[in-house]
Order: structure tokens, then C-alpha cells, then sequence
């Protein structure tokens, strides 16, 4: 957004001073900042969140059926819990390496599933820790 304001700021004083051409590639660069800063500014998720709720469901549930966790009760996929207690915080990178090494009683599924499965699981846990599990 700063970088918008500053291009917008140069475009504005720079426009008595230099041709139509020159105006246009400042405005061309401004969109360009914008649009990277937009950009910057959402989440981007590497996986596929219908692809991980399937992979969820067949590998993940058992303990963490609706995101919870029957081995520490406290230990949940809701969002509160994942902010508290993922290493790394809530993001996929973070939930990418615990199902990949495992920790404490979660076994590790790096060897089981491959590394797209594994972000399309990590999608599919942060989307749903933000709207909310269905219990």
C-alpha cells in the first residue's frame, strides 16, 4: 500500500515535468506495486482444500474427526488451539512439517503420503480452522 501511495506521490509530482510516455510506464509500475501488494496481502494456499478434506478424512480423522484430537483433548485443529500450540503458528508451513516429522503420539506421514497430498491436507486444516469445523 505504501508503495502505491509513493508511485501515486511520483506520478502526481513528475507529470509536469516528463512526456506522456514516460507518465504512463510510472503509472504501468504503480499498478504493478498495487497489485503485488494486494497480492502480498492474502493468504496464498498451496494446496487443494477438496483434495485435502478426502486425504483428511481417510488418514487424519480417526483422531481429529470434526478438528479435534481424542489423544490430547486440548491439542485441536480450531483455530485458538493451532495459534497456541503449532510450532511455527497457524499457516500451512507450519501444519506442512507436523504432518510430514509427526510429534508427541502423531506419527509422522511423510513416508505415506506424498508432498501435494501433505499441502493439500495443510489447506484443507487452515481453511477449516477459519471457518470453523462442523462437529
Amino acid at each position: 500500500m505504501k508503495l502505491t501511495i509513493l508511485f501515486s506521490v511520483f506520478a502526481a509530482s513528475s507529470a509536469f515535468s516528463i512526456g506522456k510516455q514516460d507518465l504512463a510506464k510510472v503509472a504501468q509500475a504503480g499498478a504493478v506495486a498495487a497489485a503485488i501488494s494486494v497480492g502480498a496481502a492474502s493468504p496464498a494456499f498451496a494446496g487443494d482444500v477438496g483434495a485435502g478434506e478426502q486425504i483428511f478424512n481417510a488418514n487424519c480423522a480417526a483422531c481429529h474427526a470434526g478438528g479435534q484430537n481424542v489423544i490430547m483433548p486440548e491439542k485441536t485443529l480450531e483455530k485458538e488451539a493451532l495459534d497456541s500450540y503449532l510450532a511455527g503458528g497457524r499457516n500451512e508451513k507450519a501444519v506442512m512439517t507436523q504432518v510430514t516429522n509427526g510429534k508427541n503420539a502423531m506419527p509422522a506421514f511423510g513416508g505415506r503420503l506424498s508432498d501435494d497430498d501433505i499441502a493439500n491436507v495443510a489447506s484443507y486444516v487452515i481453511t477449516t480452522s477459519e471457518s470453523g469445523w462442523d462437529e
